[in-house]
């Protein structure tokens, strides 16, 4: 019989009980979350600039970060806004999805887009970049990921439609990009 606590283990297939390989577990995507808290017209971004390994490094984004296994995109976003930034979000909406693919990157990755007005707490300081809170309108000229422009410009247009994006990268440039809508 197998350990009851391998079953939770990210490499577990609980459908056929299994355990993947590493090389087998690469063909999966990860999931991780952004989001965009707006305060006072404004967006928290944070600045690319700590780590010295960084495929965002020197760039401007949102705020979130990885999935742990078993968590919703949901659980992610709130346990990763309140470890990296010190607050609590008390209000957010889950706007869309973006398949990043890079050449730079082992696995792909299922963005999760969150947009948030309210939260309760203090800013903490970042161990991955500076925060700054950045007027919206000025947003879309920092120095970002190509394709978060496409996001971004949703954003500020206050899109209402849940949106699927897939990004393709060959280093930085993006040499592809789809994107479908879905109304609520």
């Amino acid at each position: 019989m197998k350990n009851l606590a391998n079953m939770f283990h990210p490499s577990y297939n609980l459908r056929n009980r299994i355990f993947f390989t590493e090389q087998e577990e690469k063909k999966y995507m990860k999931m991780t979350t952004l989001c965009y808290i707006e305060q006072d017209g404004k967006y928290l971004m944070l600045h690319r600039t700590k780590k010295e390994k960084d495929i965002s490094k020197g760039k401007w984004i949102g705020v979130g970060g990885h999935a742990e296994w078993g968590e919703s995109p949901e659980e992610c976003l709130l346990r990763e806004v309140k470890e990296e930034m010190g607050l609590t979000l008390t209000s957010y909406q889950f706007k869309g999805i973006v398949t990043f693919i890079s050449d730079q990157c082992e696995e792909e990755e299922l963005m999760c887009l969150f947009h948030a007005d309210a939260f309760e707490g203090q800013l903490a300081e970042c161990n991955e970049g500076d925060l700054q809170w950045i007027g919206k309108e000025k947003v879309p000229s920092l120095p970002t990921w190509e394709g978060d422009a496409i996001f971004l410009k949703l954003f500020l247009e206050e899109e209402k439609r849940f949106f699927s994006l897939r990004l393709v990268y060959e280093g930085e440039s993006l040499v592809d990009k789809k994107i479908w809508f879905y109304q609520r």
